[in-house]
């Protein structure tokens, strides 16, 4: 079993390494019940197991064979990356001695979106007596993974690369065919990339936040399978080492680790379970001894958000060690004190615009169902029509955009009250297009909406959802026009809709806050474009702590839903069924609630886990989650 690997001159055959998939042993039982012995001759028969996401599959190296011409050097080059080779000891083996030793596997991964083909300098390959000779790999580039295990898709582009082969004479004195010149890194199919590696989210703390504020922000990072052929690791130990190693740079500026600087793993710990209480126990080395109090509590925290989605069994209690001694231990059910979505809330309910400009709330929240009722105070029971809204994650109150989309209003929804005389935000562009965007809350309570006006766009943010609203820089827009935007719930990071109407891709910004409390300077950095395969981005909407929900289009392709990763990066399982005609979305940061949509067709509509969309509302528009 095996790889997705091209041969030249042949389209679609595949050569296999020999490979072992413990998901079917019934299998090799009636294999052996065929035969009395095992054959040790023989062709290996090709078998198609580099389907997407089948963590099943394993893939054992070869070694090259005795007198193994260049292009199968390359071959068996290429397939042994994509196996399990402990220390790429056997990968190695196709390259010459200097190149072996300085060839660095864990480097980066650069992902293509089929496996790489190969191209021989002439059809016939080397001339027999040539002592060197140069093949070229090539393919489209979607995706790469750093030294960090940080995952940047990027929009498919040309790759290219040269592998330079000599002949080498080995321990027997006969000279083989080994690879002398080989870049860094591994690079890999993406179907052979989702079978070896996982996403997963490390969290850190939002900086500047403090102990009784402090909220969880999850940086995604994607880790093996199964053992890590470097570390030998498996995944729940490479997982903490990542977590331990500090957040990826791009998340960097913005959120703080608790753990002690120089803390990691106790050297030689390569394997972590929780016990049959589901307590799991990490030991760390000395840099960690000193950590007690609260800042452990915050250390074990990061621990048990971080390990939530990895291990098969839910991991109940993190214990944290150093030497002998037990630094502290804390409760998942104590953790979510810690949580940027407070686990002390009620069920986020439900808002939206009726027919009459009113802002309307559906009761019965985790069911997405009810009569719906008017809002309490002027958003609800006021003569100004709304035509988009954004409730604070508090649900105290709401910014309203008119339905010209020229004003934003921030009124009170538990108590009654009049709207202010003068609206703090208003857009004097012409068209209700160019207009104001609907407005986001961040978790820190801060407002967000975008004056799309051509002739002077801004980012605009009011603190507290009050006063003048100040200017967010967004150096990295090169031009375009912000269309929508959505706040993460944790306050580091935003999503935009950027680019000409009708036309608008997904782009992730890191949101950092400098200069003093009363005088803070915010701005949107490193905008990274997210889900690029998905070339018309409709509506977007945070999901939980670490991803999107998005509706786009991909090139020639019709609408659809799908779930992309605060990386940008997107799985083949993670698209929803579909639904005709999404104008927009809306998600909760519990991702046990239902998704929510406005149709042009079939009114707003709900799709609760295990079920298809079901229709909710025949009329009605900008239906959201507080946020």
């Amino acid at each position: 079993m095996g790889t997705d690997r091209r041969t030249p001159g042949r389209p679609g055959k595949r050569r296999r390494a020999a490979a072992w998939t413990p998901a079917l042993p019934a299998l090799g039982m009636l294999l052996l019940a065929g035969c009395g012995s095992m054959p040790v001759v023989g062709d290996v028969k090709p078998v198609d197991a580099s389907q997407a996401g089948d963590a099943q599959v394993q893939v054992y190296a070869v070694p090259p064979r005795d007198g193994a011409e260049p292009g199968e050097v390359v071959d068996g080059f290429l397939e042994s990356m994509t196996s399990d080779d402990p220390s790429f000891r056997t990968t190695r083996t196709y390259l010459t001695k200097d190149a072996a030793r300085t060839w660095r596997p864990d480097a980066a991964t650069t992902v293509l979106a089929e496996a790489p083909n190969r191209n021989a300098p002439a059809l016939r390959g080397p001339e027999p007596d040539a002592t060197d000779t140069t093949y070229t790999l090539s393919g489209q580039k979607v995706a790469e993974v750093d030294a960090q295990s940080s995952y940047r898709p990027i929009a498919p582009a040309d790759y290219v690369q040269t592998l330079h082969l000599v002949r080498e004479k080995g321990a027997d004195g006969k000279r083989e065919w080994r690879i002398s010149v080989v870049p860094d890194g591994l690079v890999l199919g993406q179907s052979d990339f989702k079978r070896l590696y996982r996403s997963v989210n490390t969290y850190y703390f939002a900086a500047g936040s403090s102990q009784g504020s402090a909220a969880l922000v999850a940086d995604p990072v994607y880790v093996r399978n199964r053992t890590d052929p470097v570390t030998r690791m498996d995944a729940t130990t490479q997982t903490i080492r990542t977590l331990l190693d500090g957040p990826t740079d791009w998340l960097r500026p913005v959120v703080d680790s608790r753990f002690p600087a120089g803390t990691t793993l106790r050297k030689g710990v390569t394997s972590l379970a929780p016990d049959d209480q589901n307590v799991l126990t990490v030991p760390l080395n000395k840099s960690a001894a000193g950590a007690a109090g609260g800042v452990c509590r915050m250390m074990a925290a990061q621990v048990l958000f971080t390990l939530r989605d990895l291990t098969s069994a839910r991991v109940e209690q993190v214990k944290l060690e150093s030497g002998q001694k037990v630094l502290c231990s804390l409760g998942a059910e104590e953790a979510t004190e810690f949580a940027a979505d407070r686990g002390d809330r009620a069920p986020a309910g439900q808002y939206f615009v009726d027919d009459d400009g009113k802002v309307e709330r559906i009761p019965g929240s985790t069911k997405g169902s009810g009569d719906p009722v008017p809002v309490t105070g002027p958003l609800g029971e006021g003569t100004r029509r709304m035509g988009a809204v954004g409730v604070s994650r508090d649900e105290e109150k709401a910014a309203g955009v008119t339905e010209d989309r020229a004003r934003l209003y921030v009124a009170s929804i538990v108590e009654e009250g009049e709207l202010p005389a003068e609206a703090p935000v208003v857009s004097t562009a012409a068209a209700p297009g160019d207009r104001l965007s609907a407005p986001s809350w961040d978790g820190r309570g801060d407002l967000w909406v975008a004056d799309r006006d051509p002739d002077d766009p801004r980012l605009l943010r009011l603190a507290g959802g009050e006063g003048a609203p100040r200017e967010v820089a967004v150096p990295g827009l090169g031009g375009e026009r912000i269309e929508a935007l959505r706040m993460s719930a944790d306050g580091v990071r935003i999503a935009l809709l950027v680019g000409e109407e009708g036309h608008r891709t997904l782009k992730i910004g890191r949101v950092e806050r400098t200069g003093s409390d009363t005088a803070p300077v915010v701005s949107v950095q490193d905008l990274r474009q997210a889900a690029p395969q998905l070339t018309d981005v409709t509506a977007v909407s945070w999901s939980g702590r670490g991803r999107l929900v998005v509706v786009g289009k991909e090139e020639g392709g019709v609408q659809q839903v799908r779930y992309v990763q605060a990386d940008g990066s997107t799985s083949s399982s993670e698209v929803l069924p579909g639904v005709n005609q999404v104008e927009s979305i809306a998600a909760a940061d519990d991702e046990l609630l239902p998704l929510m949509a406005d149709t042009v067709s079939d009114g707003i509509v709900k799709l609760s886990p295990g079920a298809n969309w079901q229709t909710v509302l025949k009329t009605g528009t900008s239906l959201v989650y507080p946020g």
